[in-house]
């Protein structure tokens, strides 16, 4: 058997490539959608993309089986679990619970794992030439190392209301399914730490059903069904904005993107017209060469693992945008946007010289030291805002702080206090300098306190804490 897990950590997402040496066939799980990596992993391994399937209609990227299925010849095998309103809606071999599906002497048990979403499902692999017991199990978003997937995604990004419970305790049967299973099987999920699908991944890439059993909390609640649901619901993360139209995406048939697209570079004139025109501008440079000097109005998400999720908080899937990235991350750039399915961009320019040559300034962040940020907090009646998500928040924050979550600025402008200097911080400066420069585009003047809570803490300043 040939197995390769396929990581991508800008999403903490899980794919896996599994083939039957003998006959040549392999089967994709849960593919992303710059699809080239499989291409090239089967050619590599004289393998052929037979077969492509998915654990469930995913929220936190647009998948590239059907880019996949296109490019290969191969066939789609998806969950028909899940009721009216969870069936994918483009030709796929339907899968139920006890379903099999056979890529040479491999053969993948279909097990529906409800919870996360109705339809999810789970796949047991048995590699036959070896044993006719199974030996791995592919759960997508149902059992992560650690934890289990969150089931209130349906109602806070996707807004299907009332589903979070009804989810919850469909997660609680499922749990004793996998409870039945035997210890030694190997579990592979679909994420891994980082992920927004639960709130206490582990970092390493795989566990076993006796390893879970034992160390995993949703474990822990023999017996004790609103227990469970009751931890399972509390303290989850915000969901990406951009997760809605994920579900939409991945279940409709859409146009397919089957290669890595090639970005426009915008002469000087053409830059400088459709930002006058009112299209945004990402400057994707990290935080500390933006605050010593960016392109006023234009948008700091730093092109680092975080950058696709940040910009699905932040940008209109109907509205073009354009990308200040340097030559040579172009591609990686284009790779994290394509993965979330922000394919509308205009072009990009490599540096701020387009804008310098028109005889215009660049604007200079107000970032603040510790000592400066005390001194403010002391004597100044100072708006204090902390941007990080309301469980980082509550666990422990500055005394006075507002928590105004860096995502949903846009929707909380009115919040900020025009007789007040504003103050922000978050963690260690990353979401500060996003909320920095959405705030200074709205016409909001602020500071920026950048070493945030880890400065803050690592000094001995105190903080509360909220039950």
């Amino acid at each position: 058997m040939f197995f390769q897990h396929i990581y991508d950590k800008t999403l903490a997402q899980a794919s896996y490539l599994i083939g039957c040496q003998k006959t040549g066939e392999s089967i994709v799980i849960d593919a992303k959608r710059d699809v080239d990596t499989y291409l090239e992993i089967a050619k590599q391994n004289n393998l052929q993309i037979t077969h492509i399937t998915e654990t469930h209609i995913h929220a936190d990227f647009l998948t590239g089986s059907r880019e996949l299925a296109k490019l290969t010849g191969a066939q789609l095998y998806l969950s028909d679990e899940g009721g009216e309103g969870w069936l994918y809606e483009f030709p796929h071999i339907g899968l139920k619970d006890g379903s099999v599906i056979k890529v040479g002497n491999l053969t993948l048990k279909v097990l529906h794992t409800p919870g996360h979403t109705p339809e999810s499902i789970s796949f047991l692999l048995t590699d036959h030439p070896a044993s006719n017991e199974p030996v791995m199990l592919f759960t997508g978003d149902f059992v992560f190392v650690g934890d289990v997937g969150r089931p209130d995604l349906l109602e806070k990004a996707a807004g299907i209301q009332g589903t979070k419970e009804a989810g919850a305790k469909e997660m609680y049967k499922s749990i004793a399914k996998f409870n039945a299973l035997p210890d030694y099987i190997q579990v592979w999920p679909g994420h891994g730490a980082g992920s927004a699908c639960g709130k206490a991944l582990g970092a390493v890439p795989s566990t076993t059903v006796g390893y879970e059993k034992v160390r995993n909390w949703a474990f822990q609640y023999p017996n004790n069904e609103n227990g469970f649901v009751k931890y399972l619901l509390e303290d989850q993360p915000e969901p990406p904005k951009y997760f809605a139209m994920m579900k939409k995406l991945n279940k409709v048939d859409r146009p397919l993107l089957t290669a890595v697209p090639k970005l426009k570079k915008l002469a000087a004139q053409e830059f400088r017209s459709a930002f006058d025109k009112g299209v945004k501008l990402i400057d994707t440079r990290n935080k500390v060469d933006f605050a010593t000097g960016f392109i006023p109005g234009s948008i700091n998400i730093q092109g680092n693992n975080s950058f696709a999720t940040w910009a699905g908080w932040l940008l209109n899937y109907e509205e073009p945008f354009m990308l200040l990235v340097a030559e040579n991350q172009v591609e990686d750039v284009t790779r994290k946007l394509m993965r979330i399915g922000l394919d509308n961009v205009l072009g990009y320019i490599e540096n701020v010289n387009p804008w310098l040559e028109s005889g215009k300034t660049l604007a200079k962040s107000e970032v603040i030291s510790l000592e400066e940020f005390k001194q403010l907090y002391t004597n100044n009646n100072i708006q204090l805002v902390d941007v990080r998500g309301e469980a980082e928040y509550k666990s422990g924050h500055i005394k006075g702080a507002e928590n105004i979550f860096v995502g949903t600025l846009g929707n909380n402008l009115n919040k900020f206090k025009k007789d007040k200097q504003i103050v922000i911080h978050c963690q260690s400066g990353d979401r500060t300098a996003i909320a920095y420069s959405l705030l200074v585009k709205s016409g909001i003047k602020v500071k920026n306190y950048s070493a945030g809570m880890s400065e803050w803490v690592n000094a001995g300043n105190p903080i509360v804490t909220e039950v």
